[in-house]
């Protein structure tokens, strides 16, 4: 598919995501989006779409593409989440930026790597070690009381882990059988 077709594919399924919300604030006062929360939310979109589709499209094999899909999905949720909530405290918290080493691990160590699926993989676990570090760290930089909410964003924190391990796996799985162009 060419790019600016894939373009094309991608901003429309952004923006019929964004009808989601957009219809939802018709009919509740539950949902209660600004512009600017639907511009954040677009640009996630289209950029996490945009990523994949960079990253797909150089691959012969569906192991690598699906590896892909989990990573960018991880990266997404992780931003969203963060964005939308925060996972440790709420969205204002400063701890959350520590969440930023995550992506830039996961990232940094795919481009090092040339996007290779066995560079890719290992960066991919390591970005899942530093997922699962990320709460610990805030707890000796914070040290608050120990309370059923700082288990929670443990487990948060280990089963983001998990997304993080599963594509490593899946980019580990397709080292075989994918030589990106």
């Amino acid at each position: 598919m060419a790019l600016p077709k894939s373009l094309s594919l991608v901003a429309l399924i952004t923006g019929l995501l964004l009808l989601i919300p957009l219809v939802a604030m018709q009919f509740t006062a539950e949902v209660n989006w600004t512009l600017s929360d639907f511009v954040v939310a677009g640009a996630l979109l289209f950029g996490a779409g945009t990523t994949f589709m960079l990253i797909a499209r150089a691959a012969n094999s569906n192991t690598y593409r699906l590896a892909a899909g989990v990573a960018v999905l991880a990266g997404l949720l992780l931003v969203w989440g963060n964005l939308a909530v925060g996972f440790i405290g709420s969205e204002d918290n400063p701890m959350n930026l520590l969440f930023g080493s995550v992506l830039a691990v996961a990232l940094g160590g795919a481009i090092a790597a040339r996007f290779q699926p066995l560079g890719t993989a290992r960066a991919l676990f390591a970005a899942a070690l530093t997922q699962f570090a990320v709460p610990f760290v805030a707890l000796l930089i914070k040290q608050p009381e120990l309370t059923m909410g700082v288990l929670w964003v443990i487990v948060l924190n280990t089963l983001f882990a998990g997304l993080w391990v599963l594509a490593g796996w899946l980019f580990r799985r397709a080292a075989g059988s994918v030589k990106p162009a």
